[in-house]
């Protein structure tokens, strides 16, 4: 039910997000060419990586989400990137001859996506710490994308926009002045004459959207993200509804014993330990050696298995052989919770704290404790590969913006945004808020792999925004050598076409927002609400505010360095 719904929500995400996605770039470029290039280079690229993604299943298993990671990301990020070229190449048309303006373009845009990508990638590679196939799957799939969506960007496109030279503003539908360049100046202009004042309400503002992520509950998936249109989840419902939320799921626990477990003191101790659990007001039943029927009591347990051959009643002879070994026996033990639930989680906490009494020792496994488990796991590898990711991302802005403020500043303000968006994920998702309009049954918590494939994707996809923004600003200084007018015509030159950027990727990831499984409808509204977030607020207001009260720091590098990058370069 699994793959059918999720193939279904990629069929139904791609035919809305095509449409809107040319629309927004109709929007944009104002022509009919110039618009189908970009989803012409997405649709190759996405195409290209479902076709990898088939080839590297016979080396490897993938989870069927990443299907949906390809098309998501495929579309989103190679149209982003064309979209920069197509404009910039634009831009130089209007100065240079058809050879001299791709070169020049595909040397300056092309250099920031090649860097843009490389950011990506980064974050996307930081999936790979995790040894769980869906966080791997996503990791792969994700650095595939990149790597076709970057390649295409600097071949493809490149020959594509030889080709049609003059006649990529062919079928304008719409006409674009200067007027659009002068909007962002003034943004500027009024950005930086008052930069404490428009930061300090952003930053406000994303504080108060971080908030619920305070209370985030997490905690791995059941049947319940499925749609309750599915044969599988009806069938859930059906036993919940009949025999209670707990007993499909029982906590299973294998009691290792230091003899025999028929032997009369590992008995009495399995007694004990079994009316214990049993006393537990959480625990609706225990199913054991020792729990067969109530009327039988410790000592004649004891007197009947005092020889496993010779058990005189049917009944015993069957729960023995199913559930004891030599030193090993198993215990059931039923709750009157769903695994996910902070009731049974708390019971397994409880259970493993427990002394099982004298010879015996408890391994707990079953749908609760391997929730937990999971997540435990998750989230010890997670601040080694945040950290990677960070630190290398770091180096590569370092080297692109030749600036040891700027690349800081940027991962700060990344991080920012991200956050808020967590909180968003938090107040929906978890606490429920507009799941009538979005048409899901709340979980009660906040899936634990959502936070990290959400970091390792928008780390790298946010930083995109920035690198295209600084890159034009790093230009901008090289000429003027002032702060203020390399912010402004910085920010004029990409502003709208970052913000156009952001719309077609948020449309892309909205599309999934229409998705059946919970787990996919969450991914794609998370990253809709960051994107959206980073390229309005952010990088309208806050980057220029931020680089108004650096001032001349944002360019510093030390001398030596700055000259052995200018070898480097």
């Amino acid at each position: 039910d699994l793959e059918r719904v999720t193939e279904r929500d990629l069929r139904r995400a791609e035919l809305i997000a095509f449409p809107f996605a040319l629309a927004a770039l109709l929007f944009v470029f104002g022509s009919v060419v110039a618009a189908a290039v970009p989803l012409f280079v997405g649709g190759v690229t996405v195409a290209l990586v479902l076709g990898g993604i088939y080839g590297l299943t016979f080396l490897t298993d993938l989870s069927i989400f990443s299907l949906n990671v390809a098309s998501l990301l495929g579309l989103g990020l190679a149209i982003d990137y064309s979209l920069f070229i197509v404009n910039r190449f634009r831009e130089e048309l209007a100065l240079r001859d058809l050879p001299e303006a791709v070169a020049h373009t595909t040397a300056t845009a092309g250099r920031a996506v090649f860097f843009s990508g490389l950011t990506v990638l980064i974050g996307l590679s930081g999936l790979g710490f995790f040894e769980f196939l869906f966080m791997r799957s996503v990791g792969i799939a994700g650095m595939l994308v990149v790597l076709v969506a970057v390649s295409a960007s600097l071949t493809l496109l490149p020959a594509v926009l030889g080709i049609l030279g003059r006649r990529i503003d062919a079928l304008r539908v719409l006409r674009r002045g200067a007027e659009t360049g002068r909007f962002w100046y003034t943004i500027t202009d009024f950005v930086m004459q008052r930069p404490g004042r428009v930061a300090l309400p952003v930053v406000a503002l994303l504080i108060l959207l971080a908030l619920p992520f305070r209370n985030v509950e997490l905690s791995s998936p059941d049947a319940t993200i499925l749609p309750t249109s599915t044969a599988s989840r009806q069938a859930l419902e059906s036993f919940r509804r009949a025999f209670g939320d707990g007993e499909l799921a029982p906590l299973v626990i294998a009691v290792e014993t230091d003899r025999p477990v028929n032997d009369p003191q590992i008995l009495a101790s399995l007694y004990d330990l079994t009316r214990q659990l049993a006393a537990d007001p959480r625990v609706t039943k225990v199913t054991s050696l020792v729990t067969i029927d109530p009327r039988i009591s410790l000592a004649q347990y004891q007197l009947l298995y005092a020889d496993p051959e010779q058990i005189p009643d049917p009944l015993l002879q069957q729960a023995y052989r199913e559930l004891a070994g030599d030193r090993l026996t198993a215990l059931y033990v039923y709750t009157d919770a769903l695994p996910a639930s902070e009731r049974a989680k708390a019971l397994l906490r409880d259970i493993r704290a427990l002394d099982p009494g004298p010879g015996l020792r408890l391994w707990v496994n079953g749908g609760t404790a391997e929730i937990v488990d999971i997540v435990d796991r998750m989230y010890r590898a997670f601040p080694l590969a945040a950290l990677t990711v960070i630190l290398a991302t770091y180096i590569v802005l370092f080297l692109l913006l030749r600036s040891v403020f700027l690349p800081f500043k940027a991962i700060i303000l990344n991080v920012a945004s991200l956050t808020a968006s967590y909180g968003a994920l938090v107040f929906v998702f978890q606490e429920g808020n507009f799941s009538s309009l979005l048409g899901f049954t709340p979980l009660g918590f906040t899936e634990a792999s959502l936070p990290i494939v959400m970091f390792c994707i928008l780390f790298g996809v946010s930083m995109d925004y920035e690198v295209f923004l600084l890159s034009r600003m790093r230009e901008a200084w090289d000429q003027t050598q002032d702060n203020r007018t390399a912010v402004a015509t910085g920010l004029a030159r990409s502003g709208r076409i970052i913000t156009g950027a952001a719309l077609i990727l948020v449309v892309v990831a909205a599309a999934f927002v229409t998705a059946d499984v919970v787990l996919i409808k969450a991914l794609g509204l998370g990253i809709a609400l960051a994107i959206a977030l980073d390229a309005s607020i952010v990088r309208t207001l806050l980057v220029p505010a931020t680089m108004r009260l650096l001032g001349q720091w944002n360019w510093w590098v030390p001398r030596r360095l700055a000259r052995t990058l200018d070898t480097v370069r």
